[in-house]
């Protein structure tokens, strides 16, 4: 894929230079809406049993070694107490384990089992573990402190997130038990911490807001794992509209692969156009957040042109590194803004 802003790459919005970008001030169960999935386990998906174990798979989907987990409280009522869920998935979506504890069996030891268990039966073992839920974080790290995995507290856990807001829409208001007012209060991630400069030999020459069509990133379209350099793309849910457009950040800089390369050993989780401070801002692993240009009043319009695009998609959006206007991608990333209160 060639990613030519004056050919593939449309809707070119602005170019932001960089050569005074920052300044001294500059401080149980899953009802599954795809196709493709079986359901490997005897429980009525409709109904969905609590204290239950549910596997289901994708055979359309390749399976990866990197794996995401979430272990939390849902908005559903057992017994009078709280109803928990460990979840897995693996990057790619190519399988979803759903097993849910009961409270007084909410620990380590516990969820390290669980995950135990899942290593033993996948066909793919995981080399990666994500995890996103910062209050959970000590019961997790522990958990997978003896499991042999890398254990990596992310904001990349794009699969996890949608399954999750699947689970929120489609299964939780259908379970018995069920209470709105605790919908939507999950404590998501860490907290964020101040924006600071990128190293200055990481900066890119240009910049530019660019869109493409989001049948690029489905079956038959012209961007895929073959030709995104070191990218990565997370999962594209299927219920977007398929004539809609995903907004997208162009890097052009003669450090193109010493960038991508920096890019590439970090959890790359998204860009953002913050208007109130008025600086382009990446925002990496599951805290980082650094500062890449100054936007204009100009560029401050069209980054509201961006963010009202990624709102309109969920959150999608892609970031693109490449010497030029002409040359290939030295790195390509799909990425998807994390959602709130899951």
């Amino acid at each position: 894929m060639q990613l030519s802003l004056s050919t593939t790459i449309l809707h070119l919005y602005i170019i932001l230079t960089t050569a005074c970008a920052f300044t001294s001030s500059i401080t149980s169960t899953n009802r599954i809406n795809r196709a493709g999935f079986i359901l490997s386990s005897s429980t009525d998906a409709q109904s969905p049993a609590p204290l239950s174990t549910t596997f289901i798979t994708d055979s359309a989907v390749t399976p990866t070694n990197e794996w995401e987990l979430d272990c939390y409280s849902r908005p559903v009522l057992f017994e009078g107490k709280k109803l928990w869920e460990v979840l897995i998935t693996d990057s790619s979506g190519s399988f979803r384990l759903c097993e849910t504890l009961s409270s007084s069996k909410v620990n380590s030891r516990e969820l390290r089992r669980v995950v135990e268990d899942a290593i033993e039966n996948a066909p793919t073992k995981p080399n990666i573990i994500r995890f996103f839920r910062g209050a959970m974080f000590n019961m997790i790290n522990i958990a997978l402190s003896e499991v042999d995995v890398v254990a990596k507290p992310s904001r990349c856990t794009f699969s996890l997130a949608q399954w999750l807001e699947e689970r929120n829409r489609d299964i939780y208001p259908k379970m018995e038990g069920y209470r709105p007012t605790m919908a939507g209060k999950g404590v998501s991630s860490f907290l964020m911490s101040t924006p600071v400069k990128l190293p200055e030999s990481l900066l890119g020459e240009k910049y530019a807001f660019v869109a493409l069509p989001l049948a690029e990133f489905r079956k038959g379209g012209s961007v895929d794992s073959e030709n995104i350099g070191v990218g990565k793309l997370c999962p594209v849910d299927p219920l977007l509209p398929a004539d809609a457009f995903v907004q997208g950040v162009v890097i052009l800089t003669s450090r193109a692969e010493g960038l991508s390369s920096w890019l590439s050993g970090t959890e790359l989780a998204g860009f953002k156009a913050d208007l109130r401070q008025r600086v382009l801002v990446m925002e990496t692993n599951i805290d980082n957040q650094f500062l890449m240009a100054k936007l204009n009043d100009v560029q401050r319009e069209e980054g509201a042109a961006f963010e009202e695009g990624k709102d309109n998609l969920g959150g999608l959006h892609f970031v693109c590194v490449q010497e030029d206007d002409d040359s290939d991608p030295a790195g390509f990333w799909l990425l998807r803004e994390f959602p709130e209160g899951i």
